[in-house]
């Protein structure tokens, strides 16, 4: 039995497609250079806006070849939760609040957290 065993295809592991009649849409290649010397090659379809600006493996930002590099776009400082609490609530209203809560940890009317 062990001689008669049943050889075939794996399943899923090979496609039965060919590439013939296949037409592959029209690429370019963008050449970007890195500042760290890495020069990295990636296809772009021809209809693809091309990014002038691309992350390389080492973290630095790759610029494309005979380009300039775009203006740094002014952004807003973030927010911190200072911030947000004041939007919600005035100084004096907080400092009320503050002397509420700290009258009833005293009394012993609160707890302490951890």
């Amino acid at each position: 039995m062990a001689n008669r065993s049943l050889r075939g295809m794996r399943i899923g592991s090979h496609s039965m497609e060919t590439e013939d009649g296949v037409d592959f849409a029209p690429r370019l290649q963008a050449n970007y250079d890195c500042p760290n010397g890495h020069t990295i090659i990636l296809p772009f379809s021809v209809e693809a806006d091309v990014p002038v600006v691309w992350e390389c493996r080492c973290g630095a930002e790759a610029l494309l070849r005979d380009a300039s590099r775009p203006e740094v776009k002014a952004g807003k400082p973030p927010r911190t939760h200072w911030d947000m609490l004041l939007e919600r609530r005035t100084v004096g209203e907080l400092q009320e609040l503050l002397d509420e809560r700290l009258d009833l940890l005293r009394a012993g009317k609160l707890r302490r957290s951890a």
